[in-house]
């Protein structure tokens, strides 16, 4: 089993700060690529941002120069921190991670639970 536990959400004023946590935990056999996507209600998951395995990252063009994807690869986990948050940017965010299993050794794609970002005007 492979789990993502996300932590970091929560409620800022416009032009806040918010770091979020996504740790992967269990039968881990390596991790590839890493990232951030958010889902507003009514609106399809989009990818806010992603980091590969040897650091290079990737960001939606509404996020760029505001948020920063990063990785721990000795913790298995990724961060996003957050800068000059906009109420646009209210949304639940899920950490997503491709990774091998000790079990099957096959890539596979893995979801946290959701944590809610809410940005005030």
């Amino acid at each position: 089993q492979v789990q993502l536990v996300e932590s970091g959400g929560g409620l800022v004023r416009n032009g806040g700060s918010l770091r979020l946590s996504c740790a992967a935990s269990g039968s881990i056999f390596n991790i590839y690529a890493m990232g951030w996507y958010r889902q507003a209600p009514g609106k399809q998951r989009e990818l806010v941002a992603a980091v590969t395995s040897g650091g290079n990252t990737n960001y939606a063009d509404s996020v760029k120069g505001r948020f920063t994807i990063s990785r721990d690869n000795a913790k298995n986990t990724v961060y996003l921190q957050m800068n000059s948050l906009k109420p646009e940017d209210t949304s639940v965010y899920y950490c997503n991670a491709e990774i091998s299993s000790t079990v099957t050794y096959i890539v596979a794609d893995y979801w946290g639970q959701g944590t809610q970002v809410t940005v005030s005007s």
